[in-house]
């Protein structure tokens, strides 16, 4: 769960988004691809003016909405789900709202916005604490990871990408790298 820092962020976070195949697919079931904005069966032209087609949004005056970046189906290392899902994502949604409403606190982080364990009512959900621990948190490794990915991705599009969103990719690559917990611990931070 998080909440873009701007629209670029947004956008970008969006472009990052990815999905398992499934039986429906044709392919293996279960591979990760890249399905932008969750519109690549629909999307009929190339993604990269798309991308710029939603970054054109954003010009001054205009009062854009706020975006969020949601994984339900996360796993710990157990394999397990750590959200239980289902109406339980009404919880997270509450918390969008509240933040939409300027209601509710979050923390900056490399990823963008994250919410304090207080801002969530979880009190009834018996979440195990190691779960809603890994759900708040950053897997800076796996960010990085996956902020490597892009690139490769948004590298097929050539000089058809939007700089824009290049700059984005990068910005929370390099976010991640400054803020490290083996980094941040080895100069005293």
């Amino acid at each position: 769960m998080i909440e873009a820092r701007d629209w670029a962020h947004g956008v970008m976070l969006g472009a990052a988004m990815g999905s398992e195949t499934t039986a429906a697919a044709s392919g293996a079931v279960g591979v990760l691809r890249r399905d932008p904005m969750a519109m690549k069966p629909f999307c009929g032209y190339n993604f990269a003016d798309y991308f710029a087609h939603w970054l054109s949004f954003d010009r001054p005056g205009l009062q854009l909405p706020k975006i969020f970046h949601v994984n339900w189906f996360r796993k710990g290392n157990d394999g397990k789900f750590l959200w239980p899902g289902f109406g339980d994502n009404l919880r997270v949604l509450a918390w969008m709202l509240a933040r939409c409403a300027g209601a509710a606190d979050a923390v900056a982080t490399p990823i963008g916005h994250l919410p304090r364990a207080h801002d969530l009512d979880v009190a009834a959900l018996n979440l195990p604490a190691a779960s809603l621990d890994a759900l708040l948190s950053i897997d800076h490794a796996g960010w990085q990871r996956e902020m490597q990915a892009l690139g490769d991705y948004f590298a097929e599009f050539g000089a058809r990408l939007p700089t824009r969103l290049e700059r984005e990719r990068r910005r929370v690559l390099d976010a991640l790298e400054a803020h490290e917990p083996s980094r941040r611990a080895a100069r005293g931070a």
